[in-house]
């Protein structure tokens, strides 16, 4: 059983070996990730100059629980736009942000912005 939502931010701080790693390892069996976010990972390593191989390396054997994006999720990633504007939030940040709420467990993530939704949902932030 699921027991965290991870954002590309607190993946990509495990697979770095960033600050927040230790936080992020802890919870990452099982722990669900939306595609959208599965999707910004992989281009953050293509980004970086990583092959196709090495990408898939990197994340495919992951423990972590791809979620499909449906349609959904996306109207509630879409919903959380306006409350979410003047935190300038990515799309990819809604759609992790809508799975948090959809499965009602707390969102690990880097992206100190998110404090401010802490009323609303559980955010852990990595570092």
């Amino acid at each position: 059983m699921a027991d965290a939502v991870l954002d590309a931010s607190a993946i990509l701080a495990s697979l770095q070996d960033e600050p927040g790693k230790a936080a992020v390892d802890a919870v990452m069996e099982g722990a669900l990730v939306c595609t959208v976010n599965y999707a910004e990972v992989a281009s953050k390593l293509f980004a970086d100059g990583l092959s196709a191989a090495q990408v898939d390396a990197a994340v495919g054997g992951l423990p972590f629980f791809i979620v499909p994006t449906d349609a959904e999720l996306a109207f509630d990633a879409a919903a959380l736009r306006a409350p979410t504007k003047h935190l300038g939030l990515s799309l990819g940040d809604r759609f992790c942000l809508a799975l948090a709420r959809r499965s009602g467990l707390p969102v690990f993530t880097a992206d100190r912005n998110w404090r401010a939704l802490a009323g609303s949902l559980d955010i852990r932030l990595i570092r």
